[in-house]
């Protein structure tokens, strides 16, 4: 009996231990809040200055494979631009100035479509606060990728009003700053357009879809096992979905950390 009870208190031990392990991540984080400033000053910079020169090159000069290098390097900055406003509703970007956070957070989804920080706001709350189920914007009931499942994640954010105002900036650009129409539909349209498939493949359907035998965490979700590199191609580590979830107030660049913590901890204490 005195073994037993022995054997019972020495496992409880061990599982608050793998407990507090498990938690680690988030201490093991250095705070720097002025990195996260850099960071979003560093990709929307990038951006307005691939845009521009984009917008004003001669397409015919370019060969095929400089225009499909063109048009993906473009749509990943376009990713760039929904994540840094990503992080900037998590309070991640300047957590120390939360007015200059939610501003470059505006200026981002401006800057990637006329967007509504504050509609976007509301709307990635209720994907925290009720992941995978009826209540979440994002989901949509089925394992299988689907056409619909994609076009309902965008009937969350549709606005005929925005849309309106990018038909007229459009042309606007067009008419009076004489900018070809192909350019923009290669390097605005078009890479817009792709980085929302791309945002919806790698940060929602690979990490929210419903694995055989239901999910196994509150959060439901999971973590794409991509290498790092590939983890930051993709979707800027959006990936490593579980680890964001459980971690909200850490940047996407630090990602990676906790995710290589994570797993390390679960291999040794299983």
């Amino acid at each position: 009996m005195v073994q037993s009870t022995s054997f019972q208190a020495k496992a409880k031990q061990t599982l608050s231990f793998r407990a507090k392990q498990l938690e680690s991540p988030i201490r093991e984080l250095n705070p720097q809040p002025w990195k996260g400033l850099v960071i979003s000053g560093v990709i929307l910079t990038t951006w307005l200055v691939s845009f521009s020169w984009l917008l004003s090159i001669n397409v015919s000069t370019m060969n095929l494979w400089m225009l499909a290098a063109a048009f993906i390097w473009q749509t990943f900055l376009y990713t760039g631009l929904f994540i840094t406003a990503h992080d900037a509703m998590h309070g991640t970007v300047f957590p120390t100035n939360i007015r200059i956070n939610h501003a470059i957070g505006a200026l981002a989804v401006m800057c990637y479509g006329l967007f509504s920080y504050q509609d976007l706001l509301k709307k990635h709350w209720l994907h925290h606060k009720h992941p995978g189920t009826e209540h979440d914007p994002d989901f949509h009931r089925g394992n299988s990728f689907s056409l619909i499942w994609y076009l309902q994640f965008m009937k969350h954010y549709w606005s005929w009003r925005r849309m309106a105002a990018l038909v007229l900036l459009f042309n606007g650009i067009h008419f009076f700053l004489h900018v070809p129409e192909l350019n923009m539909l290669l390097f605005w349209v078009l890479p817009s357009i792709l980085s929302s498939v791309q945002l919806f493949y790698f940060g929602t359907y690979l990490t929210h879809r419903e694995p055989e035998g239901g999910y196994t965490n509150a959060h439901r979700a999971k973590s794409t096992n991509f290498s790092i590199l590939w983890s930051f191609l993709t979707c800027y580590h959006f990936g490593y979905h579980q680890e964001h979830h459980e971690y909200p107030q850490a940047p996407w660049w630090q990602l990676p950390k906790i995710y290589q913590l994570r797993k390390k901890l679960s291999s040794q204490y299983g």
